[in-house]
């Protein structure tokens, strides 16, 4: 996945949905981020106690769920009982379902995966793996296991892939590369370490993440990383003048809390 050098603007990519309007990590949220035309969708992923990935930001589900309590301690049973929307939404009619999964509950990696793989039209997904967690490499495993079911993990060079992951530990995406080779991994930073600021990356990770901070002061990494062969994925830029800099940098990758905002920006 090397730098387009010839992109007329950024990619937008819907952080954990639509999450300025919507609970994040929300089935709605990421609903109403591809109506209003997000191109990809960035999640976070978590282990549950009993083996399954759940999209959840937070080590404790208590400023999102109306539960208590780390993700990783709890079964998908219980967190599925927690009410995930009305923290944002406390107006929302919490009877309304999508797809069968009530309109509250915690949102299920499978069940994103579900809604990209059946839009009507590509869908990709950034995915960060957070770390640290109880279960290190396992969720790696569990996430590339994920992919491959929806036919996501092994892309070729002759096609874009449908997925990243992403990941502030270079060790998480060493264990992905070592499942699931072909993958594109996006090193994310808040700061750029000393050895990195030339524009290089760590051994196997193909997309440069920096957040929005690091190009307000030091504009002239996209140039270096783009001149080492990498893309640039900046993360979360809402404000205008932020999203003009990222475009006139030739940043290749936008991650947003109002998608739908930015595409009519861009368009003008």
């Amino acid at each position: 996945m090397a730098p387009t050098g010839s992109r007329v603007r950024p990619q937008i990519v819907a952080h954990r949905g639509a999450s300025q309007d919507r609970a994040e990590h929300t089935l709605q949220a990421y609903v109403l981020a591809l109506e209003a035309g997000a191109e990809a969708l960035e999640c976070d992923v978590r282990l549950t106690a009993d083996g399954h990935l759940v999209c959840v930001h937070d080590r404790r589900i208590d400023r999102t769920s109306s539960g208590r309590g780390p993700v990783s301690t709890l079964p998908l049973t219980e967190l599925e009982s927690w009410d995930f929307r009305s923290w944002k939404e406390p107006w929302a009619d919490l009877d309304d379902e999508l797809d069968e999964q009530p309109a509250a509950s915690v949102l299920t990696f499978e069940a994103l995966c579900g809604l990209a793989y059946d839009w009507d039209r590509p869908v990709q997904l950034a995915v960060e793996a957070k770390h640290p967690t109880r279960y290190a490499g396992l969720v790696e495993r569990r996430l590339v296991e994920m992919l491959r079911r929806f036919g996501w993990a092994d892309p070729s060079a002759y096609e874009p892939a449908r997925v990243r992951v992403m990941s502030f530990s270079w060790l998480s995406l060493r264990r992905v590369r070592q499942w699931a080779p072909t993958l594109p991994t996006v090193f994310l930073m808040e700061r750029v370490p000393l050895r990195f600021r030339d524009g290089s990356l760590p051994l196997g990770s193909r997309i440069a993440g920096p957040s929005i901070h690091v190009l307000r002061a030091h504009p002239g990494y996209v140039q270096r990383a783009h001149a080492a062969g990498h893309e640039v994925h900046v993360w979360v830029v809402n404000h205008d003048d932020d999203l003009a800099l990222c475009r006139q940098l030739g940043v290749d990758a936008v991650i947003t809390d109002k998608p739908g905002q930015v595409r009519r920006l861009f368009e003008t």
